[in-house]
């Protein structure tokens, strides 16, 4: 088997902007719409998480290294989430930014699909309460690979424990993967539907899998 180095196709003494762009390389290369395969995809991922954890090339890595992970830390809070859809922000000239935006949507008579509140219970991802609640967010891996399903969180916190893509600088900014996001507050404000955000276009994956789900969305 390969070493993580060797999977990532990278050198042992590869610094972290390296990592991480050949992880957003390579995860795009193995993602079975674009020509991979899933087990090529979790085996990338684990590459990914042993380097990161500083692996120094004594072990192998393979699939299973990532199913053998740990399960992300759980959370005991039930949190009420307002959403905003980031499509609609054009129509009336609204900006991520404006501190009355939510104010201002709750005014404007949205229909539900663009704007409301629904309650994530504990332990629930907020991509997977949005769904439970009859709601098509967008997505792609579901598994922190990539930006698709990416919101921008304007009140509130989230506990996010894997994050593969978001770098720094735009977790600074508020935006999270909502596929592997949990609420650690009692509130949150969430602008959805951000993959149209220039500040992505490169975290992107396919959206096959999303349009497969939600056909005629």
């Amino acid at each position: 088997m390969e070493s993580p180095f060797d999977v990532l196709l990278i050198d042992d003494d590869a610094d972290e902007e390296e990592i991480e762009q050949a992880y957003r390389r390579r995860v795009k290369e193995a993602h079975p719409d674009q020509g991979g395969s899933v087990e090529e995809f979790k085996t990338v991922r684990a590459a990914y998480e042993r380097v990161k954890a500083g692996y120094q090339g004594s072990a192998e890595v393979s699939e299973a290294d990532f199913e053998d992970d740990p399960e992300p830390e759980q959370h005991t809070i039930s949190s009420e989430v307002t959403y905003l859809n980031y499509d609609v922000l054009s129509d009336f000239g609204w900006e991520t930014d404006d501190e009355d935006l939510f104010e201002k949507a709750a005014a404007a008579d949205l229909a539900e699909v663009d704007y409301g509140q629904f309650r994530v219970q504990p332990d629930e991802f907020l991509l997977e309460a949005a769904e439970d609640r009859g709601f098509a967010w967008p997505f792609a891996c579901r598994g922190g690979a990539c930006a698709n399903c990416a919101i921008l969180l304007l009140g509130g916190e989230l506990s996010m424990p894997v994050s593969h893509v978001l770098p720094a600088e735009l977790m600074e900014q508020g935006f999270r993967l909502s596929c592997n996001a949990m609420p650690i507050t009692d509130e949150l404000q969430v602008v959805y539907n951000v993959k149209h955000m220039p500040e992505l276009d490169d975290l992107l994956l396919p959206p096959q899998p999303f349009e497969r789900t939600y056909p005629n969305r």
